[in-house]
């Protein structure tokens, strides 16, 4: 079993590392595998919903980021998403990079376990958190929680190393996932059938 945890954090050993980290080291310990792959520093571009994924199978605009990533989303068997916190929101860079992938990803995505992780200096975690779960939410992916929110704390980089109870919260979130995805394995359940999709708006 591999789990991939995406650093959306321009910084790639910084505190969004370190929770992210915790929880790779927790899935390793309970025997899944697990990798960590960071965004970088480089503009990201965003969905201008041109609709040619419905065609192509993947987004139009081929960088190596977007592709990177939607290789590993294919073969992996579950999804942590981790960010700092930007005005009470998550990195931008990660959210153009979130967009398109599940956009073009959604039937790839659907069942598996997801989680996301907000770092902040204070305040603003609850609303990161909410963000990037509404990614797994829409794609029917089972949420995995922990004993608090999925938040760590820390400002400069190598502060949230300090963050006791944050560091708990990420290695339970990792037990969870194992957890989890080992009861997934081991069940004969079949996967939902799934409904004729309907799409409504609200002029007709």
């Amino acid at each position: 079993m591999q789990v991939l945890l995406i650093n959306g954090s321009p910084h790639p050993h910084g505190n969004t590392f370190i929770a992210l980290s915790e929880v790779a080291k927790a899935l390793e310990e309970n025997g899944v595998s697990a990798e960590i792959v960071s965004i970088g520093t480089k503009a990201v571009q965003g969905c201008i919903a041109c609709g040619k994924c419905a065609e192509l199978g993947h987004c139009a605009f081929q960088d190596e980021l977007y592709n990177k990533v939607r290789e590993k989303v294919l073969t992996a068997d579950a999804l942590v998403v981790g960010s700092p916190t930007y005005y009470a929101g998550p990195n931008g860079s990660l959210c153009a990079l979130l967009d398109r992938l599940f956009f073009t990803c959604g039937k790839y995505l659907a069942y598996k376990p997801g989680a996301s992780v907000a770092v902040c200096r204070r305040g603003g975690a609850s609303a990161v958190f909410d963000r990037l779960n509404k990614y797994f939410t829409i794609n029917n992916m089972p949420v995995v929680s922990s004993v608090y929110w999925n938040s760590v704390h820390g400002r400069t980089q190598g502060e949230a190393s300090q963050d006791a109870e944050g560091l708990q919260t990420m290695r339970v979130l990792g037990r969870n996932m194992a957890w989890l995805l080992k009861n997934i394995k081991a069940g004969n359940e079949p996967i939902p059938e799934a409904e004729p999709k309907i799409q409504t708006n609200f002029i007709r």
